[in-house]
């Protein structure tokens, strides 16, 4: 047979450049070279024992989130306009939101009323001084 009409599962023999996976020994044959080989020391790993810590961390104290950044904002008012009045607002326009002049601004956290207070000025910037702490805000709202 030449190569050109060789069957491709004959050991040595396929498409150039593809290797060809080694001839299995029939049953009954042997290698003494794999046999060898086969013979490997196996070793059972050793880990720490684990202890139980009763499933609660040892630090659960509230000063760990210190630094973590919340966005806060105050909030004036709001109102709802349709489309077509937003697009027609423009340069010294007036929009009226829906809440008193006497009324306190509500402190927000990350989407929630933590407090109210009323608007001051400190050194050139707008600031809100703490009139209420919202205290419900707290237990899961």
């Amino acid at each position: 047979m030449s190569d050109a009409t060789a069957p491709i599962d004959s050991p040595g023999m396929g498409p150039p450049g593809v290797e060809q996976p080694a001839a299995v020994p029939a049953a009954g044959e042997v290698d003494s070279a794999a046999t060898d080989a086969a013979e490997v020391e196996v070793t059972l790993p050793r880990f720490a024992q684990l202890v139980d810590s009763g499933g609660i961390a040892e630090d659960t104290s509230i000063h760990r989130f210190y630094d973590i950044n919340i966005k806060v904002s105050a909030e004036l008012g709001s109102v709802t306009l349709p489309i077509g009045e937003l697009l027609e607002l423009g340069e010294g326009s007036v929009i009226k939101l829906n809440r008193s002049v006497s009324s306190p601004v509500d402190v927000i956290a990350n989407g929630i009323r933590v407090a109210r207070g009323e608007v001051v000025v400190v050194d050139d910037c707008f600031a809100v001084r703490i009139k209420e702490i919202d205290r419900t805000a707290r237990k899961g709202s």
